[in-house]
This record gives C-alpha cells, structure tokens and sequence, in this order.
C-alpha cells in the first residue's frame, strides 16, 4: 500500500513537472530595460522547495532560431529597473547589460534562465556538498555547535539543488525555448554564495555546463565562528575539492572576480585569490579560458557587479 501511494505522488509529481504553465509578464509587472519575461510560478520539484523562476528573452526573440543559455542564481535579484533594497542591496539589471551588448552584437543569442532562491536555506543548497567532506569531522562538529546556537542547522542540499536544475529544470527549458540543449552552449553563473554554487555545478556536471561565471565568490563558505573571525579551514577545504575535480581546459572556460573595497566583504576574497589561480593554471588553463579578476574599490553588491556585467558576459558568450 506505501509503494502504491508513493507511486502516485510520484506520477503526480511527473505531471506537475510537465505541465508548468509560462506566463508571459505584462511591462508593468516587470519594468524591463529591454527584452522580454516569462515566470513559472512555483515551479515544483522532487529535490528541492518550489521556487518561481524568471526567463528573460531579447526582444528579437525567435523560435526559428536557436540560443544559449546562461542558468543564473538567485532569480529575484537580477533583472528589472527596481532599486528597492534587496539581497544584495541593488538588483544587477541583468537585462539593461544584455540587451546593450546583444544590440552592439559583440555576443552571440542567448537567453538568461534567473532560478529564485528559498530565503532560509540559501546556505544549504549553495555551499558545495562535497567539500564540506573534506573538512575534518571534530572541526564539522564545532561547525554544528556554532550553528545550533544560532539556530541554524547545517544540512546541505546543494547536490540536491543541482539536480533540479540538470534533471528538471533544464529538460523544460529545453522543451519549452529554442535553445541550444549541448554543455557547449549551457552555461551557469552567479554572485556570492552563487558563484560558489556555480563552481560546483560546472564541476559536478561538466558534461552539462561548460562555462561558469564565479562573481565576488564567497570562498569563506560560513560566517565567522565565535571568535568572531571566518575561519580559513573552510575555503581550503572548497580548494581541494577544486584539486581534485577540475574539469578539462579544452572544454571548459570559468570567470572569478572579486572587489577590494577596505572592510568590505569582497576584500577577504584577496587573499585566496593566489590559491585560486594555482589550481587552474596548474590543470592547463590560461587567459583564453581562466579569469580571475581584481576590481580596485569595487564592493560586493548588485552594482558593484552591474559595472563589470559586460565583461563577464562578453568573456561567456563571445562567438
């Protein structure tokens, strides 16, 4: 009788899947720069939370061609003329950089999948499951101690998260928009925790993404321990996960960057930006297909990231 009811949920699962609506959204909803939006609200998942996901199209979009696609973080941040604070103070203005430079035709056609996060569990499902492992399990469990007393608990979803959008969320937009469907063409950005999750997505699905787009990543991983200071056995754990899963330079291209603006939390990514650039230099990477880039006075915030946006997305998208 139990696998009989989890057989229909499942399959109720499957249809819900396969049978999300796409709104189109009206201009007054959105106040775009340019292009065009399509929302699935609540898209559902058998990995993760629901969530609503935002898919921005050029203005000159056309089923009878086909497009790349950029998989983007943290959805409700990106687009759109808003400057009401939000997670990262200013929304990016995804769409105004996009348009400008698909008007000034220095990239190729692309499309930009936004995927909202769930507010609460963030965290959990952008900090790479994996190198968590690599930490040693009496300095896991000071983790767990520091967390608790905050009431927050470290369970991490990220692998979870990914196969929602490799195994769900892609197949529909592949279904669903002219874009092209092979990793050449499929690539995977964000800011922050997001640009840690997109480090792990590219490594965990090479043969899904091949090009990544790091911003102001947040090698720290956690927040400071009760000393107060972030403790460095959390980013060198991420680098040797990094070691050991690199994926192929002939393949693959990854953008970092980071701000130094002095107290500002971008200036603790300097010091790690060395490590960084000894892992992929070390596994053949070079200026063609690796940058990690210092932005003098730059701040991690959506507008800090809205100045550079262009050559982030000219270093993805170049023909």
């Amino acid at each position: 009788m139990k696998s009989h009811i989890t057989n229909i949920l499942f399959l109720l699962l499957l249809f819900n899947l396969n049978s999300q609506v796409i709104n189109k959204l009206e201009e007054e909803e959105m106040s775009l720069y340019g292009g065009e939006m399509y929302r699935i609200k609540d898209f559902p998942s058998s990995y993760v939370a629901k969530r609503n996901i935002d898919i921005w199209v050029p203005s000159n979009y056309n089923d009878n061609k086909k497009y790349s696609v950029i998989y983007m973080h943290d959805g409700g941040a990106l687009f759109g003329k808003q400057t009401s604070p939000g997670l990262f103070g200013s929304k990016w203005k995804v769409d105004e950089v996009a348009t400008k430079i698909l008007n000034q035709k220095k990239v190729k056609d692309f499309i930009i999948v936004g995927i909202y996060n769930t507010g609460m569990t963030r965290w959990n499902e952008y900090f790479p499951k994996k190198s968590y492992d690599y930490l040693n399990e009496n300095f896991k469990d000071s983790l767990n101690i520091l967390y608790e007393r905050n009431r927050f608990e470290i369970d991490l979803f990220s692998d979870e998260y990914l196969k929602f959008i490799v195994k769900e969320l892609k197949p529909l937009i592949d279904r669903e928009f002219a874009v092209y469907k092979h990793p050449e063409e499929t690539y995977i950005a964000g800011s922050s925790m997001g640009g840690l999750i997109s480090m792990y997505a590219a490594f965990e699905y090479p043969e899904i993404f091949s090009r990544a787009a790091c911003i102001s990543t947040h090698w720290l991983g956690v927040g400071r321990n009760i000393d107060g200071v972030y403790d460095k056995r959390v980013p060198l754990s991420i680098f040797d996960y990094m070691k050991d899963n690199v994926p192929n330079s002939k393949t693959h291209k990854f953008w970092f960057d980071y701000g130094d603006a002095q107290g500002d939390l971008d200036s603790y990514y300097v010091e790690y930006a060395d490590d960084v650039n000894s892992i992929f230099n070390e596994n053949g990477y070079d200026s063609t297909n690796f940058k990690n880039i210092r932005y003098p006075g730059e701040k991690h915030n959506g507008r800090s990231w809205n100045k550079r946006l262009d050559q982030i997305l000219e270093f993805l998208l170049k023909p």
